[in-house]
């Protein structure tokens, strides 16, 4: 199985991304002009050799407007990675310039914003494939749903830096495209490297990860470190999220490509994210199942065992009605999780339930890698997320933003699958 395995020992960013993903490709030259002949306003995409601590690797830059965005924590001569486009929900801008600087400002003093309906309109018109527009939006989704849960306000009220954006389009629709044109069967990536500290913007002092990065990271295996600054990006952060389907160790391969996306800043360690792509025989994932029977505790308490696996990271929970001895009736309370959860898992279910021993199995899953988009309706946002892989495709409304607007607007749930399809001009 062709598989994609990210290393993210230092962090990731959109630009680094695509960088590394751009040098397993033959014909870099041939990517860049592609990129360049999209025409997404006003930028320019570009690449060139780049060495730290003694590897050689790719930096990509993207000049907006024949200029690059500057740090605010750097004199405006040095130029560094990790950019991406810090949304607002009100009306004044000001850029943010993190440590390793997605969050930037424009030189010129111009601040105009862009809003999820504009940034949808320009991607509509770029020549893409409809699968790479999807995971294109699905990536703007992630980001424009955090940074509206960071500001309190609603979607439709964030808004993108116009000039900061422009260098995240090309990011994101560089990933995505190239993704597209790699098409691993199996995309993975190791614990992501946030960095630590505090980083310095123009709104104040932001803790490390930024608030919207970390809430995209919700669920994926992050740690600090002794690097003070922003490594994870929120950009860098949303396409991991969108096209990586499980973090951990990186698997048995037959490495065929090594791709090296640089940063422009130098650290001990070499500023880049590594992409490792191979052949591995086995299509699925490493997971742990724990069992055990119950014959003695209420519905009410095995129910709220059941919630305290779901928030301690479990896969999957469920219940099975079984007959135990003396003839009692029971239930067997089965947890799925990773490796890396178990002694977490099994402590949990001892403090939780009454059971005296669990059984544990070591098991291989196969999975769909799943996506997830935002639609608008006439009626409110509503989540469709998505599956694909082995030959198979399928799409499930959001239960929860449903029933949401179902109860709100007096619907039924089959009316709002209707508005999410006239919403996407589907029959």
């Amino acid at each position: 199985m062709k598989t994609l395995y990210f290393e993210c020992n230092m962090g990731a960013a959109g630009d680094m991304l695509m960088a590394a993903l751009l040098e397993l490709l033959p014909d870099k030259g041939a990517f860049i002009d592609r990129m360049n002949a999209l025409c997404i306003p006003g930028v320019t995409v570009a690449a060139q050799p780049s060495v730290k601590c003694g590897i050689t690797g790719t930096r990509v830059e993207v000049c907006v407007n024949g200029m690059h965005e500057e740090s605010l924590d750097e004199p405006q001569h040095h130029h560094h990675e990790h950019r991406h486009s810090h949304v607002h929900s009100h009306g004044h801008h000001h850029g943010h310039g993190h440590d390793q600087s997605e969050h930037k400002h424009c030189q010129d003093g111009e601040h105009s914003h862009m809003g999820l309906h504009e940034i949808e309109h320009v991607i509509s018109h770029l020549a893409l494939s409809d699968a790479v527009r999807r995971d294109v939006l699905a990536v703007y989704s992630l980001i424009a749903e955090a940074e509206s849960r960071v500001h309190g306000k609603p979607l439709d009220m964030i808004h993108f830096h116009e000039v900061g954006n422009a260098d995240a389009i090309a990011d994101i629709v560089g990933v995505c495209l190239l993704m597209e044109l790699l098409s691993p069967e199996r995309v993975l990536a190791s614990p992501v490297h946030v960095g630590c500290g505090q980083v310095r913007c123009a709104h104040g002092t932001l803790p490390v990860p930024a608030p919207a990065t970390a809430l995209i990271l919700q669920g994926v295996p992050c740690y600090g470190g002794a690097i003070s600054g922003e490594l994870c990006t929120p950009t860098g952060a949303a396409l991991l999220k969108h096209f990586v389907s499980d973090f951990g160790d990186m698997p048995v391969l037959k490495i065929s490509q090594i791709g090296y996306g640089m940063g422009a800043k130098d650290f001990e360690a070499a500023n880049c994210t590594r992409a490792i792509l191979g052949e591995s025989d086995f299509g699925g994932d490493k997971i742990t199942e724990l069992c055990c029977n119950l014959d003695d505790m209420t519905p009410e308490a095995v129910a709220f065992a059941q919630e305290q696996l779901w928030e301690g990271g479990a896969l999957d929970v469920f219940t099975t009605a079984i007959g135990m001895k003396k003839s009692r009736p029971g239930v067997m309370l089965s947890c799925m999780c990773r490796e890396a959860r178990r002694e977490e898992i099994i402590a949990l279910i001892f403090r939780h339930t009454t059971t005296l021993g669990i059984r544990e199995y070591a098991c291989n899953r196969h999975t769909l890698a799943r996506s997830e988009r935002l639609v608008e309706t006439k009626f409110g946002a509503v989540r469709v997320k998505c599956a694909e892989g082995w030959g198979a495709r399928r799409e499930k409304i959001e239960f929860d933003d449903a029933a949401k607007i179902a109860r709100e607007h007096d619907l039924t749930l089959s009316d709002v699958a209707h508005a999410v399809r006239d919403a996407e001009g589907k029959v």
